[in-house]
C-alpha cells in the first residue's frame, strides 16, 4: 500500500514540524483502519513444519541354502610318493631321453653323463692295480729270499724285518689300488640314471650339456599309484574336519568325474603367508584324476541345509549376535525386527547361521547399526 500526502503550509511555519505531525497522524490512521492480522512482524512469523520423508530403503539379502559349490574348497591332485633324482658323481649331462609327462617303468634310462672322463678314471685305476700287483710280486720274492738267507745266517735279522715290512706295504698298496678301481667302476655306473620305480616324469631340472655335481636334481619322478588330493584349509574349518573325515572330490572342469575319499593327514605347520594348513586326502577312484588336475573337495555324506550371511549383517556383540529381519505387509509397508541368532563358522566373509533364521526371510546386510526395533523401512535394494 502506498500513501501520498500533499501539504500546504504558510511560509512562516517550519516545514519540518508540519511533515512530522502529518506522518504521525497517517501512521495512526493506517493502524486503526487495517485489521490486526494484516500486520505481521518478523519475530511473530510461524515456522513451517518439515514435510514427512518416506521410509529409507534398505540393502537386504534373502536367506537361502548355500550352494554345495560354495561349501567346497579348491585343490590339486599330487603324488603321494615323489622323488628328485640326480647323479651320484660329477659330470657333464650328455642325454636326457625323457620329458615332463612321460611314463617310465622301473629300470628305464632317465639321463646319462658323458662317459669319457669316467672311463679314463677306470683305466687309470686298473693300471694302478697292475702296478700294485707287480710291486707285491717283487716284495713276495724279496721276502722269501731274505727268509732263506736268514735261516742260513747270511741275512741279518734287520734285513729280514725290512723285507717283511716291504711285503706288508705291497699288500696294502694292492688293496688300496683295488678299492680305487672299484670306486671308479661304480662311478662309471653312476653315469646312467635309472628309474627306481614306475611312474611319470613330473618335472625336469637340467638339460643336456650342463655340468652337474653329485646330488643335483635332474628329473622328478612321481608314483601314479599313490595319487592323493590336497587342499588348504583355515583353522576355523579344520576344527570341523579332523583326520578320518569322509570327503567328496570332483574335477573342477567336469563335476561328473567324482571320487570319494578320506582325510589321511593334516600338516602340523601352517603356511606363513595364508595361515592355512595343507590337508591330504585319499581317493577311492583315482584313475580318472591325472597328476596336477584341479579339483574341488567338500565334506562327504548327507549335508544339512546351510544358511549364511555376510559378516556385515551381524549386529550385536560377539557373545550375543543379532540380525535385522524385515517384515513386509500386503499394503507395501515394512518394519524391522532385531532377532538373536547363533553363528557358526566364519569363512571368506560369510557367517553360517546355525539357528534363528529361516529360508526366505529378508535380512538387512548394510547399515545394521543405524536401525531401531520396529522402525519403518522402504523398498528393498540388492546388495
Amino acid at each position: 500500500m502506498t500513501l501520498s500526502f500533499r501539504v500546504a503550509c504558510p511560509a512562516s511555519v517550519g516545514v519540518a514540524s508540519h511533515i512530522t505531525r502529518l506522518l504521525g497522524i497517517a501512521a495512526l490512521t493506517l493502524c486503526v483502519s487495517l485489521p490486526a492480522a494484516a500486520i505481521e512482524l518478523p519475530w511473530t512469523a510461524k515456522q513451517e513444519e518439515a514435510p514427512e520423508l518416506p521410509p529409507r530403503p534398505v540393502v537386504t539379502a534373502i536367506a537361502s541354502d548355500l550352494p554345495s559349490a560354495l561349501r567346497s574348497f579348491p585343490g590339486v591332485v599330487e603324488a603321494g610318493t615323489e622323488v628328485e633324482l640326480g647323479f651320484q658323481t660329477l659330470g657333464r649331462l650328455s642325454m636326457r631321453p625323457v620329458d615332463v609327462g612321460d611314463d617310465v617303468e622301473t629300470g628305464d634310462l632317465l639321463a646319462e653323463l658323458t662317459p669319457d672322463d669316467l672311463q679314463d678314471n677306470v683305466r687309470a685305476a686298473r693300471s694302478a692295480v697292475d702296478a700294485a700287483e707287480v710291486t707285491l710280486e717283487t716284495a713276495q720274492a724279496t721276502a722269501e729270499r731274505t727268509r732263506d738267507l736268514a735261516k742260513r745266517s747270511v741275512a741279518t735279522r734287520a734285513q729280514l724285518e725290512q723285507a717283511e715290512r716291504g711285503l706288508k706295504a705291497a699288500e696294502a698298496g694292492l688293496a688300496q689300488a683295488q678299492s680305487e678301481l672299484a670306486r671308479a667302476e661304480d662311478a662309471e655306473g653312476f653315469a646312467r640314471l635309472l628309474a627306481p620305480f614306475s611312474g611319470v616324469i613330473s618335472a625336469v631340472s637340467e638339460t643336456p650339456g650342463a655340468v652337474v655335481s653329485a646330488g643335483t636334481p635332474i628329473v622328478t619322478l612321481s608314483d601314479v599309484n599313490t595319487r592323493e588330493a590336497v587342499i588348504d584349509l583355515p583353522e576355523a574349518v579344520l576344527s570341523a574336519m579332523p583326520v578320518g573325515t569322509d570327503v567328496d572330490i570332483w574335477l573342477e572342469s567336469d563335476d561328473r568325474t567324482r571320487s570319494t575319499g578320506q582325510i589321511i593327514r593334516i600338516e602340523a605347520v601352517a603356511d606363513a603367508a595364508t595361515r592355512t594348513r595343507r590337508v591330504h586326502m585319499s581317493m577311492d577312484n583315482p584313475d580318472n584324476f591325472r597328476l596336477g588336475s584341479l579339483i574341488r573337495a567338500q565334506r562327504g555324506g548327507e549335508r544339512d541345509m546351510l544358511l549364511a550371511l555376510p559378516d556385515s549383517a551381524i549386529a550385536g556383540t560377539k557373545e550375543d549376535p543379532r540380525i535385522w529381519i524385515v517384515s513386509r505387509q500386503p499394503d507395501g509397508s515394512a518394519t524391522v525386527e532385531l532377532r538373536p541368532v547363533t553363528i557358526g563358522l566364519r569363512v571368506n566373509g560369510l557367517a553360517a547361521v546355525a539357528s534363528g533364521l529361516k529360508v526366505g526371510e529378508e535380512v538387512v546386510v548394510r547399515g545394521v547399526h543405524s536401525l531401531k526395533d520396529g522402525q519403518a523401512v522402504g523398498e528393498r535394494v540388492e546388495p
